[in-house]
Parts: structure tokens; C-alpha cells; sequence
């Protein structure tokens, strides 16, 4: 089997990590370009797109018997694949490539169509890789929570009810989760948290997911909290 890559320097590591190369005969290709040509293209059988959901046009470069999994986090594949205008698309599977959420032990994934489930099957099978499926939903539903869950510490934190210490300190204390609002942030990075937070309030118009003017002004100016 051949993977191609197509992500930005972050993300491939990333990729690197969860998908170390081994000798079980698949190989990989690691691409940064947006343009893609099908001399790249031709010999892959399973695409890993990082980039795709901001170019939904470069559908068209796949063929119908190309895997092709689609960083889904900001789009729903159906709104994705009317985007692109094309008639009948590859088999197209979304999947969570958030910055520190796709190397977890568990890839969640969406189905564009239910009958592409024994492609991702076989093609976790040749990663060794355990998934989830999700409906196919703008946000998915990790992304959707835990950037729910910034955007709610980021009103706490304008309204001055507590520090970014003690609020990231209280959310791993009183939930148990791994890292705090303040440190997730960071780490999916601010501007991603606003796309996806932008996105699923498009898709809903549900107050809890209205940015917050404090996380706004943070991705307007590129800050980071500082922790």
C-alpha cells in the first residue's frame, strides 16, 4: 500500500508519530503543495489530506478508486463534496486532523458513504490503527467539545471569575481530563479553535459555540495564552 501525506510541517510529524514507517510493505509519500499532479497522484492508493477542506475544488484530482481521508474538524464531507462540484467523488472519509488530536490512540473518522466502511477497515487494518466512527457533522464531536469547552473557559477568563491557572487547574481536577482549556488551546492552536468554533455555530447558530470576543481578539492579533 502507498500513503500519501499532504499536510503542512506540523501536521506530517504528527502523521510521523501515530504512523511510524515499518516493514509491512506500505510505503509513504509527504507532500506540502497544494498542487498536486497525477504523476504524485497516480501511484497512491490512500490519501491522507490535511489541506483538502480549504480547497474543496481539488476534489476533482482524485480518482473514484482513490481512499481518500479528508481532515474533516471545519466542513461536513456532503457540504465538502457539493463544494467541489464533482459528480461522483473518491471514497472520501473525514477524519479529526487537529493539531495534538490526531495522534491519539483512537482516529475518529467520518463516512461520506456507509459502503466505504470496508475500505476504512482494511486500511486501519495495514496501519495497526483502532477507530471511531461519528456522524458526518461540522465539528465531528472531539473538536466540537473541547473547542466548546475554550470558548467557555475564555468568557470565565474575560469576565475576570477566575485566572487561566486556576481554570485550567480546576478543569483537570474536576474532570479528569489530561490538559486544561488554556493548555488545549495552545496546543490545537488559536486559530483552528476559532475556525472550528466559527464553522460549528454557522452550521447550528447555537449560542454555546458564538466565539467569544476575548478568544477572537486572541486569534486576530495570533497570540497564544500565556500560561
Amino acid at each position: 500500500m502507498h500513503i500519501l501525506v499532504l499536510a503542512g510541517p506540523q501536521m506530517a510529524a504528527e502523521f510521523r508519530q501515530k504512523f511510524p514507517e515499518t516493514s509491512n510493505g506500505t510505503q509513504f509519500t509527504f507532500l506540502q503543495s497544494h498542487s498536486i499532479i497525477d504523476e504524485q497522484l497516480g501511484p497512491s492508493d490512500v490519501v491522507f489530506d490535511f489541506l483538502l477542506h480549504q480547497e474543496p475544488e481539488r476534489l476533482s484530482l482524485y480518482s473514484p478508486e482513490q481512499v481518500v481521508f479528508c481532515n474533516a474538524a471545519t466542513i461536513q464531507l456532503a457540504a465538502l463534496v457539493k463544494a467541489s462540484g464533482v459528480k461522483k467523488p473518491c471514497t472520501l472519509i473525514g477524519f479529526n486532523g487537529l493539531p495534538s488530536l490526531f495522534n491519539r490512540p483512537v482516529l475518529e473518522v467520518s463516512l461520506f458513504d456507509k459502503s466505504s466502511e470496508s475500505k476504512l477497515i482494511e486500511v486501519c487494518n495495514e496501519l495497526g490503527a483502532e477507530y471511531l466512527i461519528v456522524a458526518d457533522r461540522t465539528g465531528m464531536v472531539t473538536p466540537r467539545i473541547i473547542c466548546m469547552i475554550i470558548n467557555e473557559a475564555c468568557y470565565t477568563l474575560q469576565e475576570q471569575t477566575a485566572g487561566i491557572e486556576d481554570i485550567d487547574l480546576g478543569m483537570k481536577l474536576g474532570t479528569n481530563y489530561p490538559k486544561g482549556p488554556f493548555e488545549w488551546a495552545n496546543l490545537i492552536g488559536i486559530e483552528n479553535v476559532y475556525n472550528v468554533l466559527q464553522a460549528v455555530y454557522e452550521d447550528t447558530k447555537e449560542e454555546r459555540y458564538k466565539v467569544c470576543p476575548l478568544l477572537k481578539a486572541k486569534y486576530l492579533k495570533g497570540e497564544k495564552f500565556e500560561l
